[in-house]
């Protein structure tokens, strides 16, 4: 039996008999149905009284949407469940996390590379106070990874960083602030990611560490969020072959499994060895990581029956429902393993107060976006972006000495044409050219798609211009590059829109040219040949506005750089 008396739920005897209570009046249907997290993407009043009244869905967690339209969907599911139902958010960087509106304070990344932990105590506190406006009470956060392979992208900028106790203390700070805005934290992504380059949503990951190695980094981290109560933890599809051989002597490869599916590592590693007694979620129920060990038939009730107590998303709502039905009928899932994983989840709903729950009024939408809001973003832009190396002594960079400024932007591929150019390219230049530079910027190949697609758009950014007409007319070169992406390739490197493009850095021997990359931290790699770099971590306005600031001087670098922006090469030092 669960013991809800004590960490981390602490609860009294009142929420304990609502707990038991509430249980006990649950039909198999409804119980399976508080197992599951729903993707919201409609939000129609038929869809969604489907979803409490046909599916008794526990918890939710959405994608799009105006402010407005999260928040009448999340009033709706909690004045319509019989059971009130877990809202989550992403709130790994600030309210963004949680509606579009929200404000983008820093990235995990920006917070490890602050001298302190005040940035990540802003960026939680923006995050809880604007996911609970629109009624969330759990963010999938924070992002308690490690990161040391280098050519990791999936939680280079999520992650506070390399070193765990770093990582610890960044996380305890999250979850500090969270907890005093009665939001519950999910650490993730158990056991660990960061130390492999690849992706969870296209395969499984493996986490390679030796069992000592292991405990030194993750298991350190977790053992100290656990023990400060960490209220519930996100189980990635990510194995961790080392300690599944420890546990299981005898065990085969061909029979390693995702965290998500190996009871050893979360009833004996998790629960037994660390001591946590909160709530696991999976991670997102379609991803690769997992369906490519099993069936969804076998993977739904094999999550639950592992010791996993929440399913993050459906995929049809009646057959995984079904699945699991079946399940508990063939005792593939006992009916102790499902009234643990319900005690968990009452008992963290009951910890958060919903028994007694009342949906916060419209008027705190105000506090969305907030201008005191946006003012925490500009502080944690001035205490995070980096000069990682100036070796050719260029910064900063004077707009009355070296006025003609030539722009290189290298964004990702647009999800859409009709996107537009990358908003960062727009804001950047206001700001430069607001600083004193006059600014020419170089067109790429996917901004001549947007103007008219064409079969020549390919030839056109192949082509370079005089060398002395460009050193006459250009006196610096900024080259900014803004890479994005996961769950679309398993590492997101620099890529260019055409090959032997025009943006290609040909120029850094014609005239002195600074980098910046205002998402990933390891472009070093691609670009050994640049002798100023800056690791901006984000492009919003305040990013963009306190990088130019420091870039001609008027404000300085603050932010503090680890070993993994030199990805291992000697060159990148240089």
């Amino acid at each position: 039996m669960v013991d809800l008396r004590t960490k981390p739920f602490y609860l009294n005897d009142k929420q304990i008999e609502w707990v038991e209570d509430t249980i006990g009046s649950m039909t198999l249907e409804e119980k399976i149905g508080q197992l599951f997290i729903n993707l919201t993407l409609q939000r129609d009043e038929k869809s969604l009284r489907s979803l409490v009244e046909d599916y008794h869905i526990g918890g939710v967690r959405w994608q799009g949407g105006s402010l407005e339209e999260v928040y009448e969907q999340n009033r709706f599911f909690q004045e319509n469940s019989k059971v009130p139902v877990l809202i989550a958010a992403n709130c790994e960087a600030g309210g963004n996390g949680a509606v579009g509106e929200g404000t983008f304070v820093a990235t995990g990344a920006a917070c490890g590379a602050a001298k302190d932990d005040q940035v990540v105590r802003d960026m939680a506190a923006v995050g809880a106070e604007e996911s609970a406006a629109v009624g969330c009470n759990w963010t999938f956060a924070p992002v308690c990874d490690i990161v040391s392979n280098w050519r990791n992208t999936i939680v280079n900028t999520r992650a506070f960083g390399d070193d765990p106790k770093l990582v610890a203390e960044r996380s305890l700070a999250y979850m500090d602030e969270m907890k005093k805005r009665g939001i519950a934290c999910a650490a993730k992504h158990f056991p660990g990611d960061g130390s492999e380059e690849r992706d969870q949503h296209l395969v499984m990951g493996c986490n390679d560490l030796s069992v000592e190695e292991w405990d030194e980094s993750f298991g350190y981290v977790y053992k100290t969020l656990i023990d400060a109560g960490l209220p519930s933890i996100m189980v990635g599809h990510i194995c961790q072959r080392a300690y599944s051989k420890k546990l299981r002597p005898g065990i085969k490869d061909s029979e390693i499994k995702p965290a998500t599916l190996s009871p050893e590592l979360l009833q004996d590693l998790l629960r037994d060895q660390l001591g946590f007694n909160g709530l696991i979620v999976t991670d997102a129920s379609h991803m690769v990581g997992i369906t490519s060990a099993a069936s969804r038939k076998d993977y739904i009730p094999g999550v639950v029956a592992a010791g996993c107590d929440m399913i993050l998303f459906f995929n049809d709502p009646a057959e995984d429902i079904q699945y699991l039905k079946d399940a508990v009928a063939k005792g593939i899932v006992t009916q102790e393993r499902l009234s643990d994983a319900l005690h968990r989840i009452l008992g963290m709903k009951a910890m958060l107060g919903l028994n007694n729950y009342v949906f916060p009024s419209k008027d705190e939408l105000k506090k969305v976006g907030s201008n005191e809001n946006h003012e925490l973003a500009a502080k944690a832009a001035d205490e995070s972006i980096t000069l990682v190396k100036d070796t050719q002594g260029l910064l900063p960079i004077d707009p009355a000495k070296k006025k003609n400024l030539r722009l290189f932007f290298i964004q990702s591929a647009p999800v859409s044409l009709l996107d537009g150019s990358d908003k960062a390219k727009d804001l950047l230049v206001k700001e430069l050219e607001e600083a004193g530079f006059n600014v020419t910027t170089y067109k790429d190949y996917y901004e001549y798609e947007m103007e008219g697609a064409s079969k020549l758009n390919k030839f056109k950014v192949m082509n370079h211009e005089s060398r002395e007409e460009f050193k006459k007319n250009t006196d610096v070169v900024l080259f900014v590059t803004n890479m994005k992406g996961y769950a679309k390739e398993n590492n997101v490197r620099i890529s260019y829109g055409a090959s032997h493009s025009g943006d290609n850095p040909w120029f850094v021997n014609e005239v002195p040219t600074a980098c910046v990359s205002l998402s990933y931290t390891n472009h070093l790699y691609d670009l050994p040949m640049m002798k100023t770099f800056v690791n901006a971590y984000g492009d919003t306005k305040e990013y963009i506005h306190a990088l130019v600031l420091k870039l001609i001087g008027k404000s300085e670098f603050k932010g503090k750089a680890n070993e993994l922006v030199w990805c291992g090469r000697w060159e990148t030092r240089l």
